[in-house]
């Protein structure tokens, strides 16, 4: 029996094989030239240095394109809801790590029952702790919803690294907590989530390969400290889209966590390229249209609750020389020496992709470019506010 048509997605009916001006606006864009560039060089990237690659899902939410990275070599996804694995999973995505906490135990007993429904095949899940009540609770929502075989869901320690937001303190009190998870008979410890979130937008070089120098040095010894106590350390995991490449260079981080660079949004652009990265292009943007003209200023239809500010306002790409200008809710403003007419249209490169995203129920696939591509696909944003 087919499934019932998505009322939400019925502004996009019968836009595949239509040119980029059927698109209604605002409308969120991907250019999957642009895109499938950046995952090859991503891919190729790991695969030469021997590393894994697990991007994260929270920045595109979509089981299409979680599929697609691990059809070109990615292990496996990472979100940091369980909400949002649980959407991907019911979607057929197969590997997902919750690079995250939880210690509330409704959330935590969503998460035991699908460990519960996919023991026999389907999705593998993991998570990450910080607590002792955390292990706690998970064994025991596990316990509750009847998982009692050994070793049923991977747990990763996360270490606070330096971001001073989750992650128990490096050395011995992380050692303790590999310890609680390696007494729970349905816990399997798999090793250390290491991620530096401010680290990803340091803007000089320098700045970055410090920064994960340090995190490094917690990282390896937390490590000796965990394996002198006999338990073994099988992987350790993080880096971001800003950092990915000094992760990669420390020999210590076997998987990395990269997740924008599929993307590419206006903040991560912003900074200083690393010598021997992958480039990676704008491959997500919003389509606009200026809906207002005035004598020194034009008007399109793209406010707040068309792409996230929290990483600052859009980058106006097309066309060149015009600065967006906050509007509001539903407007954006634009200046400049050649304004656009009105009904033009107007492509922003989002400041922040993976909130941006979130405000949105479908990406429209376009291949060809911005000016003369076609739909190719329609891509659902299955995750779309799933932040429990």
């Amino acid at each position: 029996m087919n499934a019932a048509p998505d009322p939400r997605l019925a502004r996009f009916d019968g836009l595949i094989g239509h040119g980029v001006a059927a698109i209604d606006t605002p409308a969120l864009v991907i250019d999957l030239d642009a895109m499938e560039r950046n995952l090859h060089r991503m891919a190729d990237f790991c695969t030469a240095r021997g590393l894994r690659l697990r991007p994260h899902a929270k920045m595109h939410k979509c089981a299409e394109l979680a599929k697609l990275q691990m059809a070109h070599g990615a292990v496996g996804v990472c979100v940091q809801k369980i909400d949002e694995a649980l959407a991907l999973a019911a979607q057929g995505v197969e590997d997902i790590y919750v690079s995250n906490e939880a210690v509330d135990p409704a959330k935590l007993a969503r998460l035991a029952q699908a460990v519960r429904a996919n023991a026999n095949g389907g999705t593998r899940f993991a998570i990450a702790v910080d607590s002792a009540l955390g292990v706690q609770r998970l064994g025991e929502a596990l316990a509750h919803a009847g998982v009692n075989h050994p070793q049923a869901i991977d747990v990763f320690v996360e270490i606070d690294v330096g971001h001073g937001r989750c992650g128990v303190t490096p050395g011995e009190p992380a050692l303790a907590l590999a310890r609680a998870v390696a007494a729970q008979r349905t816990l399997r410890f798999i090793g250390l989530q290491a991620y530096h979130g401010s680290a990803q937008h340091q803007r000089p070089v320098a700045e970055r390969r410090d920064t994960i120098a340090r995190a490094a040095q917690a990282v390896a010894h937390t490590r000796a400290l965990i394996e002198a106590a006999g338990i073994a350390v099988p992987l350790v995991t993080g880096a971001g889209t800003g950092t990915f490449v000094h992760e990669a260079a420390s020999g210590l981080w076997g998987e990395l966590q990269a997740g924008s660079y599929l993307f590419m949004d206006a903040d991560y652009a912003a900074n200083t390229p690393d010598e021997g990265a992958p480039a990676f292009e704008h491959a997500l943007f919003v389509k606009a249209q200026v809906m207002s003209r005035g004598d020194a200023h034009a008007v399109i239809d793209a406010g707040h609750k068309s792409h996230a500010i929290d990483s600052g306002l859009p980058r106006v790409w097309w066309p060149h020389g015009l600065s967006y200008a906050n509007g509001g809710d539903e407007h954006g403003v634009l200046r400049g020496d050649h304004l656009p007419a009105l009904g033009d249209t107007v492509w922003l490169v989002p400041g922040h992709c993976d909130p941006t995203v979130n405000l949105h129920d479908a990406m429209v696939g376009v291949r060809g470019g911005l000016v003369s591509g076609r739909v190719e696909r329609v891509l659902r944003v299955d995750a779309r506010g799933a932040i429990g």
